[in-house]
């Protein structure tokens, strides 16, 4: 399947103009592909009827259906695990520094994975402790978000999930064919997920926020969106806050007051890093 690149470029300016999503040349075929769902779903005859739909008066409820199946969504459980060594030792820096109440923030949180390895790591390290913690879990597609708030995965998905923390956060569920694992109600109380538009600035997050993940959706911005990007996390991050974004991504030619502490993963200059700390915890593995 393919289309025409003038369509594909009117498809191409909505995505980016809406989302910040660049969708270069050598990319019809996908556009095509995806957007034909939509035709089919309302039961429209081509690409140019359905560019017509989106753009005319109403189009603003299927602008979100359209960002929908044009967002490329691929996570796992634990996905680029140093990032969740780090949070293990800058959590365990909060707490011998006495802090009672923490705020993090998943801004790209796909179907969930990223948000909920966060939970659990962050719960692992606050233990007993007496500890307000919140995770704000963020994404454009309404759909993942349903996706993500049901929390329920299949057994594939949660096999890099560690047995120990299985049995601690997770219930199987469900009776025949492949066992289905859901999310503890008591992890699940710690997180909020929230439709939002990254590229949108200003966000309506007012922070700080003790850590910020913001990976691999970067990737898909060119240089003037990103930098949009990090300036409203750059905003809304604690002055010792973490930053995290995809190790296939880079802060290259983007002003904010962040340095370079680890593989992708940054904080500010003042800030101390602390290698000290005691051991990162597992977080893979059986």
């Amino acid at each position: 399947m393919t289309m025409e690149t003038s369509l594909f470029k009117r498809f191409a300016e909505i995505a980016y103009a809406k989302a910040g999503i660049s969708l270069k040349p050598g990319k019809e075929a996908l556009v095509a592909t995806r957007v034909g769902k939509r035709i089919r779903a309302l039961g429209l005859s081509d690409a140019n009827e359905y560019l017509g739909y989106l753009t005319g008066e109403g189009g603003d409820e299927e602008l979100v259906n359209f960002l929908d199946v044009i967002s490329t969504n691929v996570t796992s459980f634990f996905r680029e695990e140093d990032h969740f060594h780090a949070l293990t030792q800058h959590v365990a820096e909060l707490l011998r520094a006495g802090r009672t109440r923490m705020r993090f923030w998943s801004a790209a949180c796909s179907s969930g994975e990223e948000p909920y390895s966060m939970a659990m790591t962050i719960a692992e390290c606050v233990g007993r402790e007496k500890v307000d913690w919140r995770i704000l879990a963020t994404d454009i597609s309404t759909v993942i978000l349903a996706r993500a708030r049901q929390g329920v995965y299949s057994d594939t998905a949660v096999e890099k999930v560690p047995r120990d923390l299985r049995a601690k956060y997770w219930a199987s569920v469900g009776q025949g064919g492949e066992r289905s694992w859901s999310v503890s109600n008591d992890l699940k109380s710690h997180l909020v997920f929230k439709r939002l538009n990254l590229t949108s600035p200003p966000l309506p997050i007012s922070g700080p926020l003790d850590a910020v993940f913001c990976r691999n959706v970067m990737i898909y911005f060119d240089l003037a969106v990103r930098q949009r990007v990090v300036s409203e996390i750059d905003r809304v991050v604690a002055e010792d806050g973490l930053f995290c974004i995809g190790h296939s991504e880079t802060l290259s030619g983007i002003q904010a007051r962040f340095r370079l502490v680890a593989p992708a993963t940054y904080r500010r200059p003042e800030a101390a890093w602390s290698q000290r700390s005691v051991p990162p915890r597992r977080v893979r593995g059986s």
